[in-house]
């Protein structure tokens, strides 16, 4: 073989970096994973302490409910724009803000005295927790390689199922043996390791802020009200008694409008 052909030809070495992803970035993903945990698991976490959470916000058996369907109101609504809010803040920025407004807003529920402070608190750590789980599943396709990516894959599908199905017995646990105010504290010290794990391996971008007047916002806002709507109708129904509810029929009505608004403006405009 001459030195010519030889130099053409890579050796295993050459080619073993571009097959497994550096430390960093599975330090960067496992933090992820560590979000995407949490932000499922607080669907699930209040639903076995509602009660309690209830005689302590001194509100009724039929409102409490609202603790849970805020919280999903806002993962909902923000899920879809995750993409679009993380070009335009950069995705390091968007991801360590809502990292950190999570376990704020998750502990602010601690303090709340009543059940409208509650809701909104709720509202707004699911608005902050809705980003993590679509951010998760995009770090294991762009900081993973093709071959490691159905590991990193494998690692989201049990963090998102097994979330939900241990979430009733540690709130349970928590409020049985601490109180129910300490369920909203359990995000902090998972929440401080994925925010300086993530501070130390994404890189740095910058903001697109230009992004902002492209935004669809018609679209977005018919988007935001229409799932809002339609979530609580799926909460909130049974309790209701479905159709025989005037609350639940005007929902209903709110949904299938502005739903069907956006459908017509995403065709019409793209």
């Amino acid at each position: 073989m001459s030195t010519s052909e030889s130099a053409t030809i890579p050796s295993p070495s050459d080619s073993a970096p571009s097959d497994k992803a550096s430390l960093t970035s599975w330090i960067a993903v496992l933090a992820s994973m560590i979000g995407a945990f949490m932000a499922i698991l607080n669907i699930q976490i209040t639903n076995a302490s509602l009660l309690d959470i209830e005689g302590g916000s001194g509100t009724g058996i039929d409102n409490g409910a609202w603790i849970s369907t805020s919280y999903l109101i806002g993962e909902i609504v923000v899920i879809p724009l995750t993409d679009y809010l993380s070009r335009v803040f950069s995705f390091r920025r968007y991801m360590l803000v809502n990292a950190v407004l999570f376990p704020l807003f998750s502990m602010a529920c601690a303090f709340t005295h009543d059940l409208g402070s509650m809701i909104a608190m709720r509202g707004l750590q699911g608005f902050a927790g809705g980003i993590l789980i679509p951010m998760a599943f995009t770090m294991v396709l762009t900081k993973l390689p093709k071959p490691q990516q159905p590991v990193g894959l494998a690692l989201f599908a049990l963090s998102v199922t097994f979330a939900p199905a241990i979430g009733p017995t540690i709130g349970g646990y928590l409020t049985e043996t601490y109180g129910w105010r300490t369920l909203f504290f359990v995000n902090t010290p998972p929440s401080l390791v994925m925010v300086i794990a993530l501070a130390f391996t994404l890189e740095r971008k910058p903001m697109q802020l230009a992004l902002l007047k492209e935004g669809d916002w018609a679209g977005i806002a018919t988007m935001a009200i229409g799932l809002s709507a339609l979530q609580t109708v799926l909460e909130e129904g049974n309790k209701d008694d479905w159709f025989a509810s005037p609350f639940i029929v005007n929902l209903s009505i709110v949904a299938a409008v502005f739903l069907a608004a956006f459908i017509a403006i995403e065709l019409t405009l793209h």
